[in-house]
């Protein structure tokens, strides 16, 4: 079978397209330096192993010989795994934005030569690709001058995005602004706006934690109603465990079936949470099972997470995880109740006769409406769920996507210390270390730098800010929850790393890439909250929190200086800038809980049972730790905790039920 330039790489996405008759090439300086010698336009193709959309583009254009002879003689192709070059993805995401106003993937970008994009779009049928390339192949050879002035537009709008953030002296009310906010919230299914609806924890987080601190019942309600509705829905996997991306419609009801590492990590964490401000058994169930999900189908033998798995199996999008009546009555009998619970009919719920499992009530309310003892109705859907699984397993499965990107190991590894603080359970708390032990002795490189992508023992790519922000928040997670300060030190080195290579003193802002790094035709920051928690965002976090450790007020004075810059947008559009409100919030009520003696980890386990918003843990068994918050804490023969809040610590106490 014929290869083009990707048979070399190791991204299963670009691997998918190393046999197209496309002759695509990887992202780098030998395919700019072919497109300047033939005078050829540049044709940046983007997307990910798990988009839907990228592999319907694909079977209908880029595996046609007759599109690719078109893309092959008058463009110099390039493919991008978005998820290993977030960098090139955002340059050129911009740049569609700024054309047609809108984004996604698959993303396709033309451009000069010089990485210059001069026009672009998304997704396009067939006929309309073909028209699309005859267009810009004619413009590239009469029309040159027009390429010019709209690439010399394009790059001005770009690099304008990245202004530096007026100063703004402005203390943001972002309680207030919440409750501002609250037209889009939608009160019926939960989360944020109409379909398609994204679980969006970042803002979920910041709206649990202002409810919880000020007891406002209405937002922790909102919260728990999302939860809910998202636990109940078709977005949650309900016979293995684990969330896909987004939900299609407004209910949560029909998915787009991916399941991505990032969204499962945060929402083991909010989950966790939850359960530590509802006492919710159920929350925990949907953390745990989450947990397993990740353990069973995303953990590589030596301990990492993989990115994703695929939407599709055998060509067609959901077919692992949907049902029809007949299968469901031959596996489970006539089980009525489970059935009806689960929604299922005879002609299917969703497309093609099929069904995808979706309760709309909690089980015990279901259970009490029709006169069922809630316990053994549980006990009849767990069993059943099982037989499903076990039938489930003989599927042909979803593709994989075996590559295991930092930043969102991190992420992961940070939910299981949310679950294990919630929890306690010891294997969580294993598979965080196990994680966290294999990037800092095989992705963190001798000089301290990290890499971005890992598969097959091999790990490469120059890693951006958001794996260095995630990895020091990860690395903070694990000192609190085992005071190993081998962590916690680790931390700190690489926070001291990441502001020499990514933090700009003059325009003061963490840049996204690192000045050592390869250099695009801009250089783009990272400050809006979405998905995935705001890179610069998190990094304001974790030099608060080591400042609330080490005593450095060079990291306060970063951090507050970013917080007052974002603390106008925060307060304007609070569940957009979620990480940047819940800093500007908390900046008055961080507390530092300190515990000294021998039943540290006793003492540990109770209070982080408890959510507390803004405390960060330290401690100190023997009285020899050199860290600045614990110094003349120790006393010998007692256990005591502390609990301190700006540079200022009550009398300590004896147990965590006294404070």
């Amino acid at each position: 079978m014929p290869s083009n330039q990707l048979i070399h790489e190791s991204s299963p996405y670009l691997l998918q397209h190393a046999h197209n008759p496309v002759n695509w090439y990887p992202w780098g300086n030998e395919a700019l330096q072919k497109a300047k010698a033939e005078d050829k336009l540049l044709l940046i193709s983007i997307g990910y192993s798990a988009c839907h959309w990228c592999h319907v583009m694909e079977q209908e254009s880029f595996e046609d010989d007759a599109v690719a002879q078109v893309m092959n003689q008058h463009f110099i192709c390039i493919k991008v795994d978005r998820e290993e070059r977030p960098d090139v993805d955002q340059v050129y995401m911009e740049a569609v934005q700024l054309v047609s106003g809108r984004g996604g993937w698959p993303l396709n970008c033309f451009a000069l030569p010089d990485g210059r994009p001069v026009w672009g779009g998304t997704y396009f049928p067939k006929a309309q690709w073909l028209a699309v390339l005859q267009q810009l192949a004619d413009l590239n050879t009469t029309g040159k001058e027009k390429l010019m002035q709209q690439a010399e537009a394009l790059t001005q709008g770009i690099r304008q995005l990245e202004l530096p953030l007026a100063q703004a002296d402005v203390t943001a009310d972002i309680y207030q602004a919440l409750q501002a906010s609250r037209t889009r919230f939608d009160d019926q299914y939960g989360g944020f706006g109409a379909a398609p609806k994204f679980p969006m924890p970042v803002a979920l987080k910041l709206i649990h934690q202002v409810g919880y601190l000020q007891t406002d019942k209405s937002l922790l309600d909102f919260v728990y109603l999302t939860l809910d509705h998202m636990s109940s829905g078709g977005i949650y996997d309900q016979v293995g465990g684990g969330f896909a991306r987004y939900s299609v419609d407004e209910r949560w009801f029909a998915p787009h079936f991916e399941k991505m590492l990032y969204d499962n990590a945060q929402l083991i964490s909010l989950y966790s949470q939850a359960y530590k401000t509802s006492h919710q058994p159920h929350y925990q169930h949907i953390a745990e099972k989450t947990i397993d999900f990740v353990k069973r189908e995303l953990t590589a033998p030596e301990g990492i997470f993989y990115s994703a798995l695929d939407a599709d199996s055998e060509g067609e999008e959901g077919l692992f995880y949907v049902w029809t009546y007949q299968e469901l009555k031959e596996i489970l009998g006539d089980d009525e109740h489970f059935l009806r619970y689960f929604n299922i009919t005879e002609s299917g719920n969703w497309e093609s006769g099929k069904n995808i499992l979706h309760g709309n009530r909690p089980r015990k309310a279901y259970a009490l409406q029709h006169h069922l003892d809630p316990d053994g109705f549980e006990a009849t859907v767990s069993k059943a769920l099982e037989k499903l699984f076990t039938v489930r397993q003989h599927r042909v499965r979803p593709g994989l996507d075996d590559k295991a990107l930092t930043s969102w190991n991190a992420l992961m590894i940070g939910g299981l210390c949310e679950a294990y603080q919630a929890f306690g359970e010891e294997a969580h708390l294993q598979m965080a270390e196990s994680a966290m032990n294999y990037l800092l002795s095989h992705v963190q490189q001798p000089d301290g730098s990290l890499l971005r992508t890992t598969k097959n023992g091999r790990s490469k790519i120059t890693a951006f800010l958001d794996d260095y922000a995630f990895m020091i928040d990860a690395l903070i997670g694990l000192y609190e929850v085992t005071f190993n300060e081998r962590y916690l030190n680790s931390a700190k080195k690489l926070a001291d790393y990441t502001i020499g290579e990514f933090y700009n003193a003059t325009a003061q802002v963490f840049y996204y890439t690192a000045k050592s790094g390869e250099q695009l035709i801009a250089r783009k920051t990272d400050v809006q909250d979405n998905v995935i928690p705001s890179s610069v965002g998190a990094m304001a976090n974790n030099l608060v929190r080591l400042h609330q450790l080490y005593h450095l007020p060079d990291y306060e004075t970063i951090a507050h200086t970013l917080i007052a810059k974002m603390s106008q947008q925060a307060e304007e559009h609070p569940t957009y800038y979620a990480q940047w409100a819940l800093l500007a919030y908390l900046q008055n009520q961080r507390q530092e809980m300190v515990i000294t003696g021998e039943q540290t980890q006793g003492f540990r386990k109770e209070l982080q049972q408890q959510l507390r918003p803004g405390a960060i843990y330290a401690a100190s068994l023997d009285g020899t730790s050199k860290l600045e918050v614990l110094q003349d804490r120790f006393k010998e023969g007692a256990t005591l905790i502390y609990k301190c809040q700006n540079k200022t610590c009550e009398l300590p106490v004896t147990a965590p039920h006294k404070l």
